[in-house]
Parts: structure tokens; C-alpha cells; sequence
């Protein structure tokens, strides 16, 4: 037995992949991902991932669906639509192995119904967020309203990832420029 088989042993294998793949993503990206990799990296036969993920997609579909529900944690009990925004960004920053795939939609089993529920869930947040603005400060359509933020939030998020906005934010807190921009658009009650 080897010293990554003897590592292993701490009993909960699909989580050990799933970090190990979160890893190499954050890393490398989902490019690089490999079934056989993770299970070198893990310590176990290069078969025993496939026992929980069937196969690379169904890997990249759980590291989605773990996402949604971590982002729809983090927006939970957000005080406004701001206060969701920024969350939106921490969340971006803090998990961006999880942002990169959830929003990779032709890496996933976009049927899976995990997928699906993590999905809704996320979404239903930020929906409850954009209709507590008051519709003058949202405007009528909450539908809209509710693409204007999101685009607005994961744009940021991306731009902020890809250091994109190395430059022009010199110093400054990202969670903090994001409020800010927000405020161009949407106005608290």
C-alpha cells in the first residue's frame, strides 16, 4: 500500500475528490480535471471515483451543484439587493473553483436534478432580494431588474477573477467598490 492510499482513510472519499478536484481547478482549471489524477491524488484506485461521480461531467455537476448551495447560503438573510450584490462578489472570491464551473453550462449534466434544486434555490434568493426594492427604485419589471443585478454582480465577479480590474481598482476593496457600483442602479428604499 502506498503513503496516498494509507492518507486516505479518514472515510469520506467523495469528499476528498471533490476537494482534490476543486484544487486542481482553481489551479489549473476544469481543463485538466482527470478521473485517474484525483484518484492518484486521493490515494484510492483510479476506478473508486467513478463509484460517486460516474464520470467527469458527473463530477463537474456536483462541484456546480455545491456551489448553488453555497451561494444560495451566502445570499440567504442578505439585509438588501446591495448587501446581496456584495455577497454575490465574496462568494465569487472566496469559492472561484465553484464559480468557474457552475457557470460553464456545456462542462455539466444540466438535467441533474441536485443541479437543478441548487440552482433554483440560488436563484429564488436572488430573485426574494431584488423584489424587496421598492419598485422606484427597481423600476416595474422585476424580471429586469433582477437581470440588471445579476449581470451587474456576476460581471464584477468574473472581471475581478480574470484580474481584469487589477488596474483601475489600484487598492481598494472589491467588496466595497461593488456597493458603490450599485448604487448607480438600484436605490434602497
Amino acid at each position: 500500500m502506498s503513503v496516498g492510499r494509507r492518507a486516505y482513510h479518514h472515510g469520506d472519499l467523495r469528499r476528498a475528490i471533490l476537494t482534490a478536484a476543486l484544487d486542481v481547478i482553481s489551479a489549473e482549471g476544469p481543463s485538466a480535471l482527470s478521473l485517474r489524477d484525483l484518484a492518484r491524488r486521493a490515494g484510492v484506485s483510479h476506478a473508486a471515483p467513478a463509484h460517486h461521480f460516474k464520470d467527469r461531467t458527473g463530477l463537474l455537476t456536483a462541484i456546480a451543484a455545491e456551489g448553488y448551495g453555497l451561494l444560495a447560503a451566502t445570499l440567504t438573510d442578505a439585509a438588501d439587493l446591495r448587501e446581496a450584490g456584495v455577497r454575490y462578489v465574496r462568494f465569487a472570491r472566496e469559492h472561484p473553483a465553484h464559480f468557474q464551473v457552475m457557470f460553464t453550462p456545456e462542462l455539466l449534466r444540466e438535467n441533474d436534478l441536485e443541479l437543478t434544486t441548487a440552482r433554483a434555490l440560488a436563484g429564488e434568493t436572488l430573485r426574494n432580494a431584488v423584489s424587496a426594492v421598492p419598485s422606484e427604485g427597481r423600476g416595474t419589471d422585476a424580471r429586469l431588474a433582477g437581470i440588471a443585478a445579476w449581470s451587474l454582480a456576476h460581471g464584477f465577479a468574473t472581471l475581478l477573477l480574470s484580474h481584469n480590474l487589477t488596474g483601475p481598482m489600484v487598492d481598494q476593496d472589491p467588496e466595497e467598490v461593488f456597493h458603490e457600483l450599485t448604487g448607480l442602479l438600484f436605490r434602497s428604499g
